[in-house]
């Protein structure tokens, strides 16, 4: 390896490994994968899928593509020989900027699993120039800039094909570009990102403003857009639209350059839907065959009812999508005949309004539509779709019961541990074998050691390494130094009040106050957060400025400082989450119960030896069922009992504050005058308010229990034999949220692809 490493430097820089930068190491190493990716064989067979997303948080990609090519090893040798380091070299490599949370990285472990299992599958998205945005720090609140990460020389594969798209005011050309998914000891399948020609990355001009209107030069430069207006509503219409009507000519020329009848579409093609951004593929395929192909109106909607399947990732309204009939009307004209047609059939069979695809306020349901016109309609985790099954949608599965199924989310193993904790994963493979990696169930094996203490003793010692690279990192990237004999407890996900990081902040408050009272805990505690909010979301933004000024107030006590460490890392990525996961000893799943889908932080921490913290909900569900109640912490009520409480609108968190001198503690120090000494008294004063007065997530609701349990687990952590086994018994069951899994599943009940 060592040769060919050297044989492309020469060729790129005339310079051996030893003389190049990480940078010029990067690009040759690049380029070798590139060119050793590209004799593998591209998955074909008679039918394929073809996933669509708005999100494909894909990560850096060197080194998964390393480990699918089965040459990590050899490359790291080879670079360590020299005197180099892959970690290095890969701090040169810029992640895209494809996605923002678990909907896109989800979608990026499944093209890795279908590459994997040998499923012809190929995603379908935009190439954002910028991504959602860069996250800075400035006076205790989030910055949103822009996250330049297209380079000249990279993974996208410019195809030079081009597609033309037709808006009711103006033309556009798409433009198609290529990444290859390559999968572990397979062949090769395809990421399409489409760009529109005229982007014009010059007009963003402070922080990530830009005129909306200029559709021509904005319409792929940022993943969600400010929708706070109707321009921005109106701009994710464009995207949108944009991604479906450039996909489906694409997916009609692939059916129709192999010889294949149209009429039997979905003999040939699986187009998976994720979530509602892809919904307009149904109406532009139909419009398609009708205007294009031939077709009658009736079996052009009948093929692609027998083509197109729909997951559905959360109950929340916000990513329920219901468009202004009249926005559409601006945008997509050529649509509207469509979709009223598709409401008519089901006003005429269904006297149900709530089933209706065009409501009384003349807003049009996306998810209706993908219900009425797929096949299938999935949740993302046993509970989630119990709860769609019972309650937000039962009225659709009283009238579909066979389409409804549900598919687990899982993760890519690859990456989320033989990438980020290459330790672990040799420590694994030497206790029993490598056959984990291809059927991720045999970690079971590892039960076999639980009475281990070697074995156990060797897991802890990989996960304290594993902390000191971390207080490295954080030390170089947010000037914090943290004690790694300390318990880390962390939470990363996206900032939403539905995930609670502000019940994490009171708990926090709660330890603050007690030390402050003089109640020392036995061990220092870390508490990690990493999270960007949405631009236009202002309590979001609010629970940001909570947390960064925490961190300034508990870091810089010299009574609490040697207790407490707090740190919201800076613009919190999937190469920070590579970090952060292995350095996990409680992982923080505290969502309100029924509004988590799934999470799959969950499984990757579960997965690297972390004790989840958690409600009942979503996959957390899961991961009880399969460790056992004594090897994670549980609190919280129940998803039905939360639900009456919305039904009956009964919660009313004024009530919990006046009974729990705890919780009104912790309340009222948000606008203490040790607070709004450091913080932004408006900031401050509103998520106080939205806590006392509304919390339509419940936080005050779960919290004194939250405080019990999470006291209880780090009592436990003491225990260190006790906790080791713990440990084991994580990894050990993590095996059942393999993306593998998941998508086998996926093909089995949905595609039906022959393998």
């Amino acid at each position: 390896m060592e040769g060919k490493i050297n044989a492309v430097t020469m060729e790129l820089w005339n310079k051996q490994i030893q003389t190049c930068s990480d940078k010029e190491l990067y690009i040759a190493l690049l380029e070798l994968t590139k060119r050793l990716m590209g004799q593998k064989k591209i998955l074909s067979g008679p039918k394929k899928v073809y996933y669509i997303s708005a999100e494909f948080l894909i990560g850096k990609l060197l080194s998964n593509n390393l480990i699918n090519l089965k040459i990590y090893g050899d490359v790291d040798e080879a670079l360590r020989k020299n005197g180099r380091s892959l970690a290095g070299i890969e701090e040169a490599e810029p992640e895209p900027s494809l996605g923002n949370g678990g909907l896109g990285r989800l979608a990026a472990c499944f093209l890795d699993s279908m590459a994997t299992l040998g499923i012809p599958g190929d995603g379908i998205g935009l190439n954002y120039h910028f991504g959602l945005f860069k996250q800075v720090f400035k006076d205790y609140k989030q910055c949103a800039i822009k996250n330049d990460w297209i380079e000249k020389k990279g993974w996208l594969n410019d195809t030079g094909i081009t597609y033309e798209v037709a808006f009711g005011d103006r033309k556009v050309k798409s433009k198609l570009y290529d990444i290859d998914v390559i999968g572990y000891e397979n062949g090769l399948n395809k990421l399409h990102l489409f760009d529109i020609e005229t982007v014009d990355e010059t007009i963003v001009k402070d922080g990530i403003d830009f005129d909306k209107e200029a559709i021509e030069k904005n319409l792929t430069l940022f993943l969600y857009p400010d929708d706070s207006d109707e321009a921005g509503n109106l701009l994710r219409i464009y995207q949108q639209y944009f991604m479906v009507s450039s996909g489906a000519q694409m997916i009609l020329m692939d059916v129709k350059s192999k010889g294949m009848d149209l009429h039997k579409l979905d003999k040939y093609v699986s187009i998976q839907i994720n979530d509602t951004h892809p919904t307009m593929v149904i109406p532009e395929l139909i419009r398609l065959l009708t205007e294009k192909e031939g077709f009658s109106m009736k079996e052009a909607i009948s093929v692609v009812s027998k083509t197109c399947a729909y997951t559905n990732h959360t109950i929340l309204s916000e990513a329920l999508e219901k468009w202004p009939l009249a926005y559409l009307e601006k945008v997509v004209p050529q649509l509207i005949p469509i979709i009223k047609e598709l409401d008519r059939l089901v006003v005429r069979k269904y006297r149900d309004e709530r089933v209706w695809i065009i409501d009384e306020d003349e807003r049009v349901h996306m998810a209706h539509i993908d219900i009425h016109y797929g096949y299938s309609i999935n949740g993302v985790a046993a509970l989630h779709t119990d709860i769609l099954k019972n309650s937000e949608l039962k009225h659709f599965y009283d009238i579909y019961p066979e389409k409804f199924n549900n598919k687990t989310n899982g993760i890519t193993f690859r990456r989320w541990l033989m990438s980020c904790n290459p330790e672990l994963s040799g420590y694994i493979s030497s206790m029993i074998g490598d056959g984990w990696k291809k059927d991720a169930d045999e970690l079971k094996k590892l039960l076999g050691f639980k009475a281990d203490n070697k074995v156990l003793e060797g897991i802890a010692r990989i996960k304290s390494d594993k902390k000191k690279e971390l207080a490295t990192y954080i030390k170089e990237k947010e000037n914090v130094i943290l004690n790694t004999d300390s318990i880390f407890d962390i939470q990363i996900k996206r900032m939403h009040e539905y995930k609670r990081q502000q019940m994490n902040a009171l708990y926090i408050i709660h330890k603050y106050l007690e030390i402050k009272s003089g109640v020392k805990p036995v061990r220092p505690m870390t508490f990690i957060f990493g999270a960007k909010a949405a631009p236009a979301y202002v309590i979001a933004q609010d629970i940001i400025h909570l947390l960064l000024v925490l961190q300034e107030i508990i870091n810089n006590d010299p009574e609490v400082s040697p207790y407490i460490k707090l740190v919201m890392v800076e613009n919190y990525n999937v190469s920070y989450a590579e970090k952060l996961i292995p350095a996990c000893d409680i992982s923080e799943q505290i969502s309100l119960a029924s509004k988590e889908a799934s999470g799959t932080g969950n499984m990757k921490f579960m997965l690297n030896g972390a004790v989840t913290l958690g409600t009942m909900d979503g996959a957390n569900v899961e991961i009880y069922d399969l460790v056992g109640k004594d090897n994670i912490y549980v609190f919280g009520k129940d998803s039905d009992t939360v639900i009456k409480h919305y039904e009956k609108a009964d919660y009313i968190s004024k009530d919990y504050y006046k009974n729990s001198k705890v919780i009104k503690d912790a309340v009222d120090f948000i606008v203490s005058d040790k607070v709004l000494k450091v913080g932004d008294k408006v900031n401050l004063e509103r998520l106080y308010n939205e806590l006392l007065n509304k919390d339509w997530f419940m936080t005050l609701l779960d919290l004194e229990e939250y405080i019990k349990v999470k006291d209880k687990a780090f009592a436990d952590y003491e225990n260190k034999d006790e906790w080791n086994k713990k440990m084991l018994a994580n990894i050990a069951m993590a095996g059942f949220f393999s993306s593998d899994r998941t998508i086998a599943e996926y093909n089995k009940d949905i595609w039906k692809i022959s393998l």
